[in-house]
C-alpha cells in the first residue's frame, strides 16, 4: 500500500480508536458488583453481537473477530500482521498436541481466526503430518508431540512450543521492514524472557532448563539472564537493574501480579508512538495490539468477578490501556 492508502486507513482506525476502553471505562467495569453485571455492561457498550450468547468468553471471542474483520477491510496486505498471530497460533499448537497425546478435549481452548487454523493444526498433529505446517512451527510441533507422547512431561512440551513461538516472533521482527513490528517483536520477546526467568527463579529451575526456555533477543543476554535467575531473586533483580529493564526488578519487589502487568505494559508502551504516525501501517498494528490488550484486560476482570476475587486483587492485574 502507498502512503496515501495508509492515510485513509489510518483515518478510519483513528475513528475506531475512539471506541477503545479508556482507564475510566475499565474503572466502570471494575465497579460492577458481579460477573453478570459486567457482562451486561459490555453488552451496553456494544460488545458481542445480536447472535452472541450472554457469556463473557463468547463476547470476547466475537470482539476479537471484529478486530480482524476491521483490519482486513482496511488493508489487502495481511502478511504484515502474520507476526501478531504467532502467539495464538502456537497456543493452538500446544492445545492440539496435548489433546492428541492425552485424549482430553477442552471446550473453547482454541483461538479462532488464525492462519493456519486450529482445525488445520489439530489435523496435522493427529496425522503426524508435521511437514504440512508452516516451517516456523513444524520442527517444534514434532518435537513437542514426541516429547509429550514418550515422557508425559507437559511442562517440557510447553517449553518447546513457547520457545519456538518466541524464536518465530524474534526472527520475523528482525527481518521486517516495518519499524513498529521490529519494536513489537523486541518488546514481546524481552518481556517474555524476563517473565520466564522470574518464574523459573521462583520455582528453583536449574540454569540449563532456564536457558533452553529463553529466546535470544537484542536487548538482553539470555546467558546472563539464565545465570542470574538460577542464582536467586537477588541476583536476578541485580541483573535486570543493569539493563534497560530495571522497572521489572521494581515490579518484582511489589508482587508477581505487578510484575506480570509490567511485562504486558511494555508492549503497549512500545506501540503508543504510533498514535502520531499517519503515514504507515504502524497505527493499524498498534490498534490490533491495543484491542488484544483491551480484550485480555476485560478477560482478567471477568475471571476475577466470576471467581469472587476481591476488587483490589483484580485491580492490580489490570493492564495499561492504549488510549
Amino acid at each position: 500500500m502507498s502512503d496515501v492508502d495508509y492515510v485513509y486507513a489510518v483515518a478510519r482506525i483513528r475513528s475506531k480508536e475512539l471506541g477503545l476502553f479508556s482507564a475510566a471505562v475499565i474503572e466502570q467495569l471494575l465497579s460492577r458488583p458481579d460477573y453478570e453485571a459486567c457482562v451486561s455492561f459490555l453488552a451496553e457498550k456494544g460488545w458481542g453481537g445480536a447472535d452472541t450468547p450472554r457469556d463473557g468468553e463468547a463476547i470476547l471471542m466475537r470482539e476479537r473477530e471484529k478486530t480482524w474483520e476491521d483490519i482486513r477491510d482496511l488493508t489487502p496486505d495481511m502478511s504484515v500482521f502474520e507476526l501478531l498471530n504467532y502467539t495464538n497460533v502456537f497456543h493452538n499448537l500446544k492445545a492440539a498436541v496435548k489433546e492428541v497425546c492425552t485424549g482430553a478435549k477442552v471446550d473453547h481452548i482454541y483461538y479462532s481466526d488464525t492462519d493456519p487454523s486450529a482445525e488445520e493444526i489439530l489435523e496435522a498433529v493427529q496425522e503426524k503430518d508435521f511437514d504440512s505446517l508452516p516451517e516456523y512451527m513444524a520442527g517444534a510441533a514434532k518435537e513437542a508431540f514426541e516429547t509429550l507422547l514418550h515422557t508425559k512431561d507437559g511442562q517440557l512440551c510447553d517449553v518447546i512450543v513457547d520457545r519456538a513461538a518466541l524464536d518465530a516472533v524474534c526472527r520475523a521482527g528482525q527481518s521486517s521492514k516495518t519499524p513498529v513490528l521490529r519494536d513489537y517483536a523486541e518488546a514481546t520477546v524481552s518481556a517474555a524472557d524476563i517473565r520466564i526467568a522470574a518464574r523459573c527463579c521462583r520455582t528453583g529451575k536449574p540454569e540449563g532448563f532456564i536457558l533452553r526456555a529463553l529466546a535470544p533477543c537484542a536487548t538482553l543476554s539470555a546467558e546472563e539472564l539464565a545465570h542470574a535467575a538460577a542464582a536467586g531473586e537477588q541476583e536476578l533483580r541485580a541483573y535486570l537493574k543493569s539493563t534497560a529493564y530495571g522497572g521489572a526488578a521494581d515490579a518484582l519487589d511489589v508482587s508477581l501480579s505487578e510484575f506480570e502487568r509490567w511485562c504486558d505494559n511494555q508492549v503497549i508502551e512500545a506501540m503508543k508512538p504510533q498514535k502520531y504516525n499517519p503515514f504507515s501501517v504502524g497505527p493499524l498494528v498498534a490498534y490490533a495490539l491495543a484491542r488484544e490488550n483491551e480484550i485480555k484486560t476485560v478477560r482478567i476482570i471477568l475471571s476475577g468477578k466470576r471467581t469472587g476475587m476481591p476488587e483490589a486483587s483484580i485491580r492490580e492485574r489490570v493492564r495499561e490501556m492504549y488510549v
